[in-house]
Parts: structure tokens; C-alpha cells; sequence
């Protein structure tokens, strides 16, 4: 079964089942300030899952692409990908672990859909500890619906329990199915550290909130969230070791094996899966708007392009190439995903501009290399590079680490690789520690001072486009209790005249004392209404409308103040470059 027919037959069947299909969100959140890409299908729903009415209803079932960059540099082993497609169905509200668990059993082993044989499933149970029971319920229904109970594996915490995202909020157990991959025989009795079984779907129960003294108490609102990775499955299904060995990736692999002018070899490389992953990826987060730049997005944006450049020069390729595969990546998910076609020429403008600025990097390096070399007495017999210096080299003018090796034995010397890689492992360890605190609050934060500063960022667009013009346009946001961060699209470096003449125009409206209205309606609707609408592929078939009199008029999902007489006084504390053809303002309500 190809990817394609599963991802399709999945939200139909949610479809036959009462689920409404909404859109894929973007991959650049919009009401979590915690994560700096969309992960899972539930990311974009917090706002809903905690209670907020969902203008869909309370079945929901899509398809969301998400990306995760805590593997990156994993990615080139048969596993880890970045960008990745995650099949969900929700229920907010409404059924919840029967009718979740059926439903899962039918789409796994129905013959109309996945047509799994019952002897190649397993699952895993909370097992139950001291803050919450076992979870009965979800092993004998299981166990009613064909599973024997050897393959009803028990486990804690650690492997069944979802949650929460933060030190508080919704959380619960979760019950994960696994597919047989080995060969027969299959074992009566399931061993969830047996890895010839791989994990397919989780579904997740959210039935308690944890408190900040460390209680699980009852949720008021109990919902599902269920995940399943379409290339894993595809992978899966198709017999293949690999998602890189599916059709999902084979257009991408073509494209580059014609760059290089050479058949279609049996196995892939690691620099192959890296410079299809990476390109992938890189692609849609185009798609999304965001350009190659020097922090957050646009940093992990320019990382991939720039790494796939690297494994392309391993591979031998000196020439331009990364648009050659981003196209193949356009054509192959564009009639699923249009905002690629719609951005098509934008995305392979920004390759093309990011590949000639890596080679201008490499001759920088180049240069600082041979200024290493210089400084080396004559006389020294052993020449040595240091492992710092090569590493200032990769971090600070993005040298790759190969070419230093190469090069350094050109020139008979030796580079310190034990010293390189312990340097390598110290920035890893603090670029882990700042997303661990950068991801630590997981859950969108629905304070009123972030619904204040949520309403502040609308009337901060609305006075842009009165300063500076109609071309500006949101690029991302990031909104916490303390303040707000906008970034949007604009060439140039705001005046000190036009930072004051902005903040008047907010501070006026917020002096007005505007309604903040919230209406429901469909997307055509809003647009007519003259509705801002950046990211028009995350939108559903009916949206939220807010608007603050005649200053302010967007589609958002995000919490609100009810009147901008609530906002305080808006001050903008700091206006600087994102990313090429990007700024970004920071401000705070006082």
C-alpha cells in the first residue's frame, strides 16, 4: 500500500466516523511560544484540547506535517527523519477510550483498510502506579477484541503515559499498538524490547490534570489525541527496513541521482538520506514562509540547506543542486500540500540564494584555514590543527569538518579530531540545555497577560501597515506572558521616527477602548471582510475572525483580551534583522 492510499483511506475512515478533516496547520506555530516548530498533530489543537469550542466540532481527523530537530544529527541513519507526516483523529470532549480503542482496532485490521492479521499485533497498557490506577479498562477491551492476553504487554510511566508538557496541565495513559516485522514464527508472548516489533499508533487518554503540588486529579473535559508517523507505517507495510526505501522518498533520490549523472544504486548513502531528509524538509519550512537566517528558525532552516550542501560535496557534486531536489519534493506533495506550488518560485529563489552564500562562506573558511597554516613554524615536524581551531572553523565560518581534514593533509598536517569532537560535544551539550529550556513549557499558555499581548500583536501588524505599508506581512510570532516578539516581512531597518509613529498607532487604539470581537465563519467570509490571512493553508473550513473596530481585522486561533482598553500601554523595546528580508520587533505591554 502505497503512502498516498493510506493517508487517504485514514481520514476517510475518520470521516465515516463522524470526524470533520481540517487542514494542516503550519509548521511555524502560532499560539506556543515553547516550541519553535509544530511536532505533532496535537500542537496545534492546545488551545482546543484545553477547552477552547473547536470550530469543526469535536471529532477531528487530518494530517499534519510536522518537523523535529532534536535527532538532527541522527538523520543519515535508516531511521531519524526531520519532516515527517503525522495522521491524527481527536475527540475534544467527546468519545473517549471505547469508542477510541474500537476504532483504531477496525482501521488496523479491517480489510477495507490497513488489513493487518490479529496474530501481527501486540499493545501496551498503563501499567498503573502510586498516583494513578491501571488502566483496566483499555487491556480487557483489547483482550475482547481478539488480542490473547500474552500480547497485552503492562508497562509504567516512562512508555504509557502521556504528559504533561510542562511541571503542570492535562495529561494521561496512552495505549501504543506495535506490527510484527520479523519473520515467522511470531513469539505467543509479546516483548515490547523485542525491536522486530515497531511501534504503529498511540492513542492518548487525557483524563488528569496535574497539579503544581504534584496531584492528578480528574479532567473536567477528557479528550483523545492519537498519532501515527505515515512514512514509519508505509515503511512498515510495505515489508521495507527503511522509509528511505519507500516511493515516498524515491522522486527526491532521482532527481539527485540525475545531478550526479549515475544510475540508481541498491542501497542508499548516509549523505544521500541527509541531502533528501534535509532538502525535504527545508522545503516546506520555505513553503511556511520563513527564510535562511542567524537564530530560531531560520537558523535550523539554514543548518539543513547547508549540511545537505555538504553531503553533496561529499558526494562529488561541485555545482548547484539543492533546487533540483526541492523540486522533485514540490511535485511530488504539491497536490497535497499547495502551498508548495504556491511558493515554488520563492522557495528555489531562497535555495539558490542560500547555495551561493554557503560557497562565499567556504572561501572565507578557505582563507582562515590557510591563516592557520601560515602561523605554523617551518621547523615543527609534527602539524597539528587543533581540535579548537577546527572547530572555530565549523562554528564560527561554517567550515565543514571534512574539508579541514582534506585540506590539512594536503598541506601535511593532522587535525586533532579528539579535540574537534570534544569541542563539538560541549556546544551540543549548551545548545541542549537552551531548548531544554526553550521547550520546558509545552503547552500553550493561555495567561491573561499573554491573551493581552495575543490582541497587542494584531494592533503591532495594523500600525505596520500603516507605517511602513501594505507589503508588511506576518513571518512568525512568538508570545509569552512577558512579551511579544512579531517578526514580518520588510527590506529595511525601521527608523527611530517610524518605531514612534508605530507605537503611537497602537497606544491610540488601545486609548479607544475597541471590542475585541470573535466571530465564526468560513474563509472566503473573512477575506471578504478584509480579514489579514498570512497563512491561509492552516485554515479550516470555518475559522475565528477577531476584530478590533476598524484598526484590526485577522484570522487567529490564539486567546484575546475582550476590549483593547484592557492592554496597558504598549512599549516597543528592540527592532532587528530575522532573517534576509525579515524583521523582527520585541515588545511588551506596561
Amino acid at each position: 500500500m502505497k503512502a498516498a492510499d493510506i493517508r487517504r483511506k485514514y481520514i476517510d475512515f475518520f470521516v465515516s466516523k463522524g470526524h470533520r478533516e481540517i487542514k494542516s496547520a503550519s509548521l511555524i506555530p502560532e499560539n506556543d511560544p515553547t516550541c519553535l516548530f509544530t511536532t505533532a498533530g496535537m500542537h496545534p489543537l492546545v488551545p482546543y484540547l484545553q477547552g477552547a469550542p473547536h470550530p469543526a466540532g469535536k471529532r477531528l481527523t487530518d494530517f499534519q506535517k510536522c518537523v523535529r530537530t532534536g535527532d538532527i544529527d541522527e538523520v543519515g541513519d535508516p531511521v531519524h527523519l526531520t519532516f515527517f507526516e503525522m495522521l491524527g483523529n481527536w475527540s475534544l470532549g467527546d468519545y473517549f477510550k471505547e469508542d477510541a480503542i474500537r476504532f483504531s482496532f477496525e482501521f488496523l485490521t479491517g480489510k477495507d483498510y490497513l488489513n493487518i492479521p490479529l496474530e501481527k499485533l501486540a499493545v501496551t497498557v498503563f501499567a498503573g502506579d502510586e498516583n494513578a490506577p491501571f488502566d483496566d479498562f483499555a487491556f480487557n477491551l483489547w483482550h475482547q477484541l481478539g488480542l490473547p492476553e500474552e500480547r497485552i504487554a503492562r508497562l509504567g510511566k516512562k512508555d504509557n503515559w502521556w504528559g504533561p508538557a510542562g511541571q503542570t496541565g492535562p495529561c494521561g495513559p496512552d495505549t501504543e499498538m506495535f506490527y510484527w516485522t520479523g519473520p515467522d514464527p511470531i513469539p505467543e508472548v509479546f516483548d515490547p524490547k523485542d525491536k522486530r516489533w515497531v511501534e504503529i499508533w498511540n492513542d492518548v487518554f487525557m483524563q488528569y490534570n496535574k497539579t503544581a503540588e504534584g496531584r492528578f486529579e480528574p479532567l473536567a473535559q477528557k479528550n483523545v489525541d492519537t498519532g501515527m508517523g505515515l512514512e514509519r507505517v508505509t515503511a512498515i507495510l510495505q515489508g521495507k527496513g527503511s522509509c528511505y526505501e519507500t516511493e515516498i522518498f524515491a522522486p527526491l533520490f532521482a532527481a539527485l541521482d540525475a545531478v550526479r549523472g549515475i544510475a540508481a544504486p541498491e542501497k542508499r548513502t548516509a549523505s544521500e538520506r541527509i541531502i533528501a531528509d534535509h532538502l525535504r524538509a527545508a522545503t516546506f519550512i520555505l513553503a511556511d514562509g520563513i527564510t535562511p537566517g542567524k537564530v530560531d528558525q531560520p537558523y535550523v532552516l539554514r543548518r539543513l540547506i547547508r549540511r545537505a550542501i555538504r553531503e553533496g560535496r561529499k558526494l562529488g557534486i561541485e555545482g548547484a543542486f539543492i533546487g533540483k531536489v526541492a523540486g522533485a519534493v514540490i511535485g511530488q506533495l504539491g497536490d497535497v500540500y499547495p502551498e508548495l506550488v504556491q511558493n515554488q518560485d520563492k522557495i528555489l529563489a531562497e535555495m539558490a540564494k542560500e547555495e551561493h552564500q554557503f560557497a562565499q562562506t567556504v572561501e572565507k573558511g578557505t582563507k582562515e584555514f590557510e591563516k592557520l597554516i601560515e602561523r605554523v613554524p617551518a621547523h615543527i615536524t609534527r602539524k597539528i590543527i587543533s581540535g579548537k581551531n577546527a572547530f572555530n572553523l565549523y562554528e564560527t565560518y561554517g567550515f565543514p569538518i571534512e574539508l579541514t581534514v582534506e585540506m590539512a593533509r594536503e598541506k601535511g598536517f593532522e587535525v586533532d579530531m579528539e579535540g574537534f569532537d570534544a569541542a563539538f560535544r560541549k556546544h551540543q551539550e549548551m545548545s541542549r540545555a537552551g531548548a531544554e529550556q526553550k521547550f520546558k513549557g509545552g503547552l500553550a499558555d493561555a495567561s491573561e497577560a499573554t491573551a493581552k499581548l495575543h490582541s497587542a500583536t494584531h494592533l503591532l501588524q495594523a500600525a505596520l501597515r500603516k507605517v511602513l505599508g501594505d507589503h508588511v506581512e506576518q513571518r512568525g510570532s512568538n508570545i509569552t506572558a512577558e512579551r511579544l516578539r512579531f517578526d514580518f516581512c520588510h527590506g529595511a531597518k525601521m527608523t527611530p521616527e517610524e518605531l514612534k509613529k508605530t507605537e503611537d498607532l497602537v497606544n491610540e487604539a488601545i486609548g479607544r477602548k475597541l471590542p475585541i470581537v470573535c466571530t465564526e465563519t468560513t474563509v472566503e467570509e473573512a477575506k471578504k471582510a478584509g480579514a489579514m490571512h498570512v497563512f491561509e493553508n492552516k485554515y479550516g473550513d470555518v475559522v475565528k475572525m477577531y476584530t478590533m473596530g476598524d484598526v484590526s481585522c485577522e484570522i487567529c486561533g490564539g486567546p484575546h483580551a475582550s476590549n483593547t482598553g484592557d492592554l496597558g500601554h504598549f512599549r516597543i523595546v528592540k527592532e532587528e534583522s530575522s532573517s534576509s528580508g525579515v524583521r523582527r520587533i520585541k515588545a511588551v505591554l506596561e
